[in-house]
């Protein structure tokens, strides 16, 4: 809109501006004509006899005079009788006249002399112009008009250069809202060169902000004084279990109560990724942290009757991030592998040189539609299994947020899936990649 009203202005400007210029010359000529003819007023003398005489001095005779052909003069009574012309036709040859051209613009004066009212009237031939100025309002567009153009573009990038400064903190504020999320709920929008127009807006969005910061610390509490709060009953049915006289019994039991352990654990864990500040310098050696998983976990995949292996380099891979949190999110990974790949089958960790961890197994696949749903807590594809509530995948999410890392998921052609974390490098990490052939199987 603002270039549309440029370009409005930059045709209505010229023509206004022509519309002036005429407007001032017409006046300066009708000024000019009244005052010739006031000078030829001042030539009519009465003589003793009552006639009028018209003595026009040889300076002007031959500006009036037909060879010039540029002003014209007549001199006329109350009754429209023509007394004095330059056309030099008076009395009754005046109505035998031709009558003036179209071209011929001019002025009069009205006087009394010697009690007789005389009109005097002086014109220009325009078709006759040979002033200045003249040729300045001829020429007008094609020598002096295009100046406006340039100048109304030089007005539209001063205004585009300002409407950019006046917007760069918008844009700098739209940035920052683009990094508020769940997992970084303490980003305000800056205030600082936002306008004043638009500073109430950014007030309110910020306290908006604080309130659902509010919301958020809230149901973080409430989800870790509940699992705190759960850990004691377990344990005490833990003890109270072992009194049982039915060993059967008890053994279900027990399932039950490592099952439900095991939920609380992982709300807890979830509680504290949400409350999880990582210290932008901390590093940690993603090669030692599955190295350890694999060490961990390795009993509970040979209860299951399946295998698994450590992959990849064998030297240090240094990254941006927290150990224990890698540990949590790799372990359930791993854990969700072990549950899922077939019997005498293996789970493989493979760690690579560029930051990122593979995880493959040999069960099922993941489903197409369900590979942005498994992330999310408490979504489970089979509701009728009792062995977990769809915690696991969504710690690895947060723990994969907290890292500003990418988590991704696919089949891999001869069945199974294969989960994929990616951190990012340390900037002095040492790392160097080396074939992991078979890796190491326990």
């Amino acid at each position: 809109m603002h270039i549309v009203a440029v370009a409005v202005v930059a045709i209505f400007l010229p023509l206004v501006l022509f519309w002036l210029l005429n407007s001032e010359v017409d006046q300066l000529h009708r000024e000019g004509m009244r005052a010739q003819a006031e000078v030829l007023a001042e030539r009519i003398v009465a003589a003793p006899d009552g006639l009028l005489t018209f003595n026009l001095p040889d300076s002007l005779r031959g500006l009036y005079s037909e060879a010039y052909g540029r002003y014209l003069y007549d001199i006329r009574d109350a009754d429209g009788r023509l007394l004095f012309s330059s056309r030099r036709k008076t009395g009754a040859a005046a109505a035998q006249a031709p009558p003036l051209p179209e071209s011929i613009s001019g002025a009069g004066v009205t006087r009394i002399i010697d009690g007789k009212i005389l009109r005097i009237r002086v014109a220009e031939d325009l078709s006759h112009r040979d002033v200045i100025i003249d040729d300045i309002i001829s020429n007008f567009f094609r020598r002096v008009g295009w100046i406006t153009i340039p100048i109304l573009l030089i007005l539209l990038a001063a205004d585009i250069i300002i409407f950019r400064r006046a917007l760069a903190p918008l844009w700098k504020a739209s940035q920052e809202a683009s990094n508020i999320g769940p997992a970084r709920t303490d980003i305000r929008l800056p205030t600082q060169q936002i306008p004043r127009e638009i500073l109430p807006l950014v007030t309110a969005v910020n306290q908006a902000l604080d309130r659902l910061e509010d919301g958020f610390r809230v149901q973080r509490q409430f989800t870790a004084d509940a699992a705190h709060q759960l850990r004691t009953p377990l344990a005490i049915l833990r003890t109270r279990i072992e009194t049982l006289g039915d060993g059967a019994a008890r053994e279900v039991l027990h399932a039950d109560i490592e099952g439900m352990s095991r939920i609380v654990a992982q709300l807890l864990e979830i509680a504290e990724l949400d409350t999880l500040v990582l210290d932008p310098g901390e590093t940690a050696d993603l090669r030692a942290v599955c190295a350890e998983v694999v060490a961990g976990i390795a009993p509970f995949a040979i209860a299951q009757h399946k295998d698994i292996a450590l992959k990849g380099t064998d030297a240090p891979v240094l990254i941006h991030g927290n150990s224990e949190m890698l540990q949590r999110a790799i372990v359930n990974l791993a854990e969700n592998a072990i549950k899922f790949t077939a019997k005498d089958t293996s789970v493989d960790i493979e760690v690579n040189d560029d930051g990122s961890v593979r995880v493959r197994d040999c069960g099922p696949g993941i489903a197409e539609a369900e590979r942005d749903l498994i992330f999310q807590r408490f979504w489970r594809a089979d509701r009728q299994r009792s062995d977990g509530a769809g915690l696991g995948l969504s710690i690895v999410r947060g723990v994969a947020d907290d890292h500003a890392a990418t988590v991704a998921v696919e089949n891999l052609p001869g069945g199974g899936a294969e989960f994929t974390l990616r951190f990012r490098l340390a900037e002095k990490a040492l790392s160097s990649s080396s074939p992991g052939g078979q890796g190491d199987r326990i």
